[in-house]
């Protein structure tokens, strides 16, 4: 069987086109120029994906986790493409990859025992922000221990600051506990004290007017998702009977709305004459020294 005669064109490539080195050259360069546009892609998404996330939500929360995420990805892609590229350019130079991999695992294994901290600093950072479990604005309490407004969130730590002005400083990975109590909605929980004889019906009344009265203010109603509601009476004291009102509210608003609803709570108890219970002198009376 006669074998087909190899086309013309090939007659015209130069010999040097046949040179190992020459060969091997250009396939690094082709590596190095591939791991150069793919770095540069990869940072165009990032950055569509940031200018996308900008575009569409106003929260500073929502920007500062989309970018804190694409970042750390892009981040990742970069050091995995040019991680690759290297390899290749390392097997195209004739180094032996397999001892090379070797090495660099057992560094790689001692850097992680004496970085263990901070790996797991980093990966719970990650999980924090992926997950939305709280973002900057927040007001937390960390551990049952530490309780502050949320003012830096980063891979490693986290930053917040009390109500004395205290910022504290947490490690990620050292979080096991957090309660978020600003996340989507929040909750003012307003009791309040009355003396025994006062009317409970009278009493209700008057709190349900209360709380009308603050979802329609302006001001007050407008950080209300819906009328405060009167639960009833909470405890039974010595002295006092407690009433309990619950309100819910914007996220991190709870406080001040509390306070607002206390202080309305006052001023209709004056006007109606509702008085604040107020604890009885008793007088124990023995005998005097004629025996009386």
């Amino acid at each position: 069987m006669e074998l087909l005669a190899a086309p013309d064109w090939l007659s015209t490539v130069p010999g040097w086109f046949e040179n190992p080195i020459v060969v091997g050259s250009l396939r690094i360069v082709g590596l190095i120029a591939a791991a150069f546009v793919l770095t540069r892609l990869l940072r165009r998404l990032v950055t569509k994906v940031e200018g996308k996330v900008s575009a569409d939500s106003t929260p500073i929360r929502a920007l500062q986790r989309t970018q804190t995420i694409t970042k750390v990805l892009s981040s990742a892609g970069v050091v995995v493409i040019w991680s690759l590229a290297l390899f290749q350019t390392l097997s195209e130079l004739g180094f032996q990859l397999g001892p090379l991999l070797a090495g660099i695992g057992i560094v790689g294994l001692a850097v992680g025992f004496g970085a263990q901290n901070l790996v797991r600093d980093v990966i719970s950072g990650f999980f924090i922000l992926f997950e939305d479990q709280y973002g900057v604005g927040d007001v937390i309490e960390v551990n049952e221990v530490a309780t502050g407004k949320v003012e830096q969130l980063t891979l490693r730590i986290t930053g917040m600051r009390d109500l004395d002005g205290t910022l504290h400083f947490v490690a990620n990975g050292g979080i096991t506990h957090v309660a978020n109590r600003s996340k989507d909605w929040a909750r003012a929980v307003v009791d309040v004290s009355v003396p025994y004889r006062e009317d409970p019906a009278h009493v209700r009344e008057v709190l349900e007017r209360v709380a009308r009265e603050a979802k329609d203010d302006h001001e007050l109603g407008r950080n209300l998702y819906s009328c405060p509601e009167v639960l009833g009476v909470e405890t039974l004291g010595d002295i006092d009977i407690t009433w309990r009102m619950i309100a819910d509210t914007k996220p991190g608003r709870q406080f001040e709305i509390g306070r607002k609803l206390r202080e309305r709570v006052k001023i209709t108890f004056d006007e109606e004459g509702i008085e604040s219970p107020t604890p009885q002198p008793l007088v124990v009376a023995g005998p005097t020294q004629d025996g009386a």
